[in-house]
């Protein structure tokens, strides 16, 4: 390689939640004139990734298509029911069983392999469910950065009895919801979780893929090693959060809580249609309840009584449907005056930085959780699955949002009470504020970049 050249290469699945906050970061690189960025991930995310260039050319390198089993917006509706029922272990165990592919993640491995081979990295920058981004950089010895774009402690606590962590004794385990002050009851449930986890793995079908694993890793030349290894070797790892939003306990100085990944706005300067309808609005109600979650029918009709019961106290409802569930709703004549539905909006930032917006509806996903207290708005959650829970739980006992009873069910009553408490109550939007006055200070993408130009890596 050329001695002038330090090429970055970004890598991550398609799905939004890992991917979006690497495209904020890999754009700022490319607006501070950075050469030599290049941006691996499936083939169908190509366009997202080439819009980012700015001062810089930032080249798509390709991981071929989505392979289904590996992408959660491609699972089939039966894994998608287990994943999101009500049992949080069960939920959580789904989640591994259906992850934990070895064989899959080989040929990304392998796909990926072909990339590095022609980049010849410096330094990788990885969304931190990549194991197979992880495992190469470690077998080839490039140093690599560990994007998070969870709570903090969602990588650092340990998910089984005798796993490293770096959270105390008794921490909530990702994944179970779980409060910081826990009952006699919850703290029982809590160290059952961590050993019914270490217990997925000694089942005859899992003991043999695990089996398969070790055997993949030996002719690779990978160590064996457990989740908090991907923490351990990273140069840094860059959370998109803030430790104000998490329990507390000490983070490792490798860790840099960099805040939301925002990129400069107005996002979409050119859309004067749902910017002019917000400028018209004195209270909006926006609901995203992410590229993840599928509706039914029963539930869709439920959002839109919501909305109609909203009506009547003056606020509009802003409501992100994808396009493919849009069959779902009623007919439009029959639809509430003060429902916008939309199937893309041009950027979710600018909707939530805009001032007449006064609650977020949201899964409760890392990304949105933290962008929404970025723009100081704040949340009603309805928690999809794995860490949503997480941050929904946080964001109760902090006083910026409020959690329905029952996820699943999307009660029409349920959601109205928390909303109308949400608003009614200015407490909740002035401790989101003061947290999103401490998001926006942490520095975002400008903070990211200064500290991946700094490492040695780069020197």
């Amino acid at each position: 390689m050329d001695s002038a050249r330090r090429p970055i290469l970004f890598v991550s699945l398609p799905e939004s939640g890992l991917l979006n906050p690497l495209l904020v970061l890999a754009g700022e690189l490319s607006r501070q004139g950075v050469e030599d960025l290049w941006f691996a991930t499936d083939e169908p995310r190509r366009d997202d990734v080439q819009r980012i260039a700015e001062r810089s050319p930032v080249e798509f390198a390709s991981l071929g298509e989505v392979i289904s089993e590996l992408s959660a917006v491609t699972w089939d509706d039966d894994v998608y029911r287990e994943v999101t029922q009500t049992s949080r272990f069960r939920a959580h165990r789904a989640v591994i069983k259906q992850s934990y592919k070895p064989a899959l993640q080989h040929v990304k491995y392998r796909r990926l392999e072909a990339v590095v081979d022609k980049v010849r990295p410096a330094l990788m920058v990885i969304d931190c469910i990549s194991g197979f981004a992880i495992d190469l950089a470690v077998a080839r010895g490039i140093p690599y950065v560990l994007s998070v774009p969870f709570l903090p402690s969602n990588v650092l606590t340990a998910f089984t009895p005798f796993g490293k962590g770096y959270t105390p004794k008794g921490f909530p385990v990702p994944h179970t919801g779980l409060p910081a002050g826990m009952s006699l009851a919850q703290r029982i449930s809590n160290e059952l979780f961590k050993i019914r986890t270490m217990a997925i793995f000694c089942t005859p079908e899992m003991s043999k893929v695990v089996m398969q694993d070790q055997r993949r890793r030996k002719a690779l030349g990978l160590p064996s090693v457990g989740l908090m290894a991907r923490v351990d070797k990273a140069e840094m790892v860059l959370c998109n959060s803030i430790a104000e939003l998490d329990y507390p306990f000490t983070i490792p100085g490798k860790m840099r809580l960099v805040g939301a990944m925002v990129p400069p706005l107005p996002e979409a300067p050119d859309d004067k249609d749902l910017s002019g309808w917000l400028d018209a609005q004195s209270s909006v109600v926006y609901m995203g309840l992410g590229t993840i979650t599928r509706l039914t029918r029963a539930e869709v009709a439920s959002v839109v009584e919501v909305a109609r019961r909203l009506e009547g106290r003056g606020h509009q409802v802003l409501w992100k449907l994808a396009k493919e569930q849009q069959h779902l709703l009623p007919p439009e004549e029959s639809l509430p005056a003060n429902l916008r539905i939309e199937s893309w909006v041009p950027s979710q930032h600018d909707v939530l930085a805009h001032p007449n917006v006064k609650v977020f509806f949201t899964h409760g996903g890392g990304n949105g959780f933290n962008e929404g207290v970025y723009f100081g708005k704040p949340l009603v959650v309805r928690p999809l699955w794995v860490d949503c829970f997480d941050q929904a739980v946080r964001g109760r006992d902090f006083g910026i949002s409020l959690t329905l009873d029952r996820p699943q069910a999307l009660s029409v009553g349920d959601v109205v009470d928390k909303l109308t408490r949400v608003l009614g109550t200015p407490s909740f939007a002035e401790k989101a504020e003061r947290l999103g006055a401490l998001q926006r200070a942490a520095g975002g993408r400008e903070t990211a970049a200064s500290l991946i130009l700094g490492l040695p890596a780069l020197a």
